[in-house]
């Protein structure tokens, strides 16, 4: 432990000005991590302008969910949102104190919300916190009381006033970008937050500008619109008191599972998925009374699980990952609650729809024998993975990992996928140690398109990539929450990303459907003149460069990484790195789009490609 000396002592006084207490919510614009997870500027869905939206709109669903009104209107223009529900109204005396003290609430009264998704008092007041402007109009009986903040501070109060309007709270928020930047709203995130809420909430009418959500299905709707594979039979539904399942299964490889608490996605999932993850296996071994293997059950496995539990537990601020053990004060386990509802009503449904049963019980043995007939391959290639001394020829490990407990570092936390030795050099020279590994290619991957998944472990490069994510058996044990293909930006490198996107698709698609995958963005070009560089990622903004630098800059274009040196490389991996996300949709059928892009239908792809050639002028 270092110790200072005398002089520093001296210097570094500790007095009663050292003594500083925060009013208000001054903390939480200090601090906003604390409350929000990280900041970021809307280019990631779990990006902090994206929380701001979700706690107001839990408000809402909360009032939904306790029988008052059945609609909410969701209006997002220029960066301003705005949310109208029609519940009962915020108390009109309380309302101030509601939305500006830390720990004010309605929700400490399990009668008035039982099950609600926020209850720790933080929502609301984080929100006012961390915006330039906060309104808020509570009606109530034919009144109405409007406030008006900035940082959490109070600007302006409103007297009681009659209204004809319904009854309800209306809220308009706008991020601070002295906090968030120059934050943008992605439509497709927006869309998929309120999509969910619509299935969790069924009967719930959701407006979001020009759109409406609604489900008459629930789950079943759910699973209907993300599924991208085909289902081998009808989905099975299950519905009871606080608590709805759907799930089928599909040929593709692994597990995908959408869960939820109180109306919450629950991303990172937490002690429902696990219990429903060994429930459902035990349940389908016992039906059929054999010896089967759990991983033989699960293997292609699309399930959507939701329960509702009394003052729920999350293991973060943004509640992506229920903690809780037992349903309520008073209940059973969360284990033994979804164990005992599988066990009865899973049972009977085999039982009711033998078709179901005869089509699951075929797939469960042809996963067997995929298995069994790789069973020898894996053990070897295992034993390949460990003599092949991962961490030092192929991966430079990071510090930190998914894994661990180091909050905002495992959220960080990432791999690069690159080709070649220069590429890899620059990366593993610019990167920072704490959160950012190098994985490092060696030429093209093989084509993995239409063969099984034993060629994971045949194949060196597959194996030791597969051992490298720790992914082998599923997404619990991933060890980055980032896996960024680094390529050229030539159309070798563009053959490389289809490689590998046709192996993450073919043997791995839930990381790829979880936002764990992404394309890194690197310059085409530097401009500079002797005053300025630019680096320009498009034609236009090289255009532009060229006319703002003046005349004759020095161009020059990045024809693959291993040109870019360590020091340029630092400034495109750092806090300003453009990744893309790989995202899927049902529109997106994998089969499909593996078929024509991947597959041997070559005449029908060489006449796409000529259709849709773009030809690259020559940069002099």
């Amino acid at each position: 432990m270092e110790v200072l000396d005398e002089k520093t002592k001296q210097q570094i006084q500790y007095t009663d000005d050292n003594i500083i207490t925060l009013e208000g919510l001054e903390h939480v614009r200090r601090r906003p991590g604390m409350y929000i997870g990280k900041l970021g500027d809307g280019t990631y869905a779990d990006d902090g302008v994206y929380v701001l939206l979700k706690e107001v709109f839990d408000n809402s669903v909360d009032e939904f969910r306790m029988g008052c009104g059945s609609s909410i209107h969701v209006v997002i223009k220029d960066g301003m949102v705005s949310i109208r529900d029609y519940g009962r109204g915020i108390p009109l005396g309380k309302m101030i104190d509601a939305v500006s003290i830390m720990n004010t609430g309605g929700k400490y009264d399990s009668k008035a919300f039982k099950k609600s998704v926020g209850l720790n008092g933080v929502g609301t007041k984080a929100v006012n916190a961390l915006s330039s402007t906060f309104i808020v109009q509570s009606f109530r009986e034919g009144q109405v009381k409007k406030a008006i903040f900035s940082g959490g501070k109070l600007q302006e109060e409103s007297p009681l006033e009659a209204s004809k309007e319904q009854n309800g709270t209306f809220v308009q928020f706008i991020p601070d970008n002295s906090i968030f930047g120059q934050y943008k709203y992605r439509e497709e995130y927006i869309e998929t937050m309120l999509r969910n809420y619509a299935y969790l909430n069924t009967g719930l009418s959701i407006h979001y500008n020009d759109k409406k959500f609604f489900s008459k299905n629930g789950l079943l709707d759910l699973l209907n619109e993300n599924i991208t594979s085909e289902s081998l039979y009808p989905i099975i539904h299950l519905k009871g008191d606080d608590i709805e399942i759907a799930f089928t299964h599909s040929d593709q490889y692994g597990e995908e599972y959408y869960s939820f608490v109180n109306g919450q996605h629950t991303s990172q999932g937490g002690t429902h998925q696990t219990a429903f993850r060994e429930a459902v296996a035990r349940t389908i071994k016992e039906f059929y009374a054999k010896n089967m293997e759990v991983a033989d059950i699960r293997n292609g496995l699309i399930a959507a699980v939701a329960i509702s539990v009394e003052e729920p537990v999350f293991e973060s601020q943004t509640k992506i990952k229920l903690g809780s053990k037992d349903i309520g004060p008073n209940g059973p386990s969360v284990s033994k609650f979804i164990g005992d509802f599988l066990k009865k009503e899973l049972d009977n449904y085999l039982h009711k729809h033998s078709e179901t049963a005869d089509i699951l019980q075929q797939k469960i043995l042809e996963s067997e024998k995929e298995r069994k007939a790789i069973a020898g391959v894996t053990k070897m290639a295992r034993e390949r993975a460990k003599k092949a001394n991962l961490h030092n020829k192929k991966l430079r490990d990071c510090r930190f990992h998914l894994t661990d407990n180091k909050g905002d570092l495992k959220e960080k936390s990432c791999m690069f996928i690159t080709e070649g030795d220069s590429a890899s050099g620059s990366i593993t020279k610019s990167r920072n140690v704490n959160y950012q590994a190098v994985f490092s290619l060696r030429g093209k991957p093989l084509n993995s398109y239409g063969l099984t998944k034993k060629v994971v472990y045949e194949n060196e490069e597959f194996n030791l990539l597969q051992a490298a994510l720790n992914i082998e058996d599923g997404l619990e044990g991933l060890r980055y929450n980032k896996v960024i293909i680094a390529t050229d930006a030539d159309t070798d490198g563009m053959h490389i990303r289809l490689l590998l996107l046709t192996f993450f698709l073919q043997f791995f698609p839930d990381l790829i459907k979880k936002g764990h995958v992404y394309i890194l963005q690197t310059p085409l070009f530097r401009v500079r003149n002797k005053k300025e560089t630019r680096y320009c990622y498009t034609e236009e903004e090289r255009l532009l460069a060229i006319k703002e630098l003046g005349p004759n800059p020095e161009i020059t274009r990045f024809k693959g990484l291993g040109e870019i040196s360590p020091d340029e490389f630092k400034h495109f991996i750092g806090e300003d790195i453009r990744l893309d996300p790989v995202t899927l949709t049902k529109a997106d059928s994998v089969s499909s789009l593996l078929e024509f892009y991947m597959g041997k239908n070559t005449s029908e792809r060489q006449g796409f490609i000529i259709e849709n050639l773009v030809v690259e002028e020559d940069i002099a």
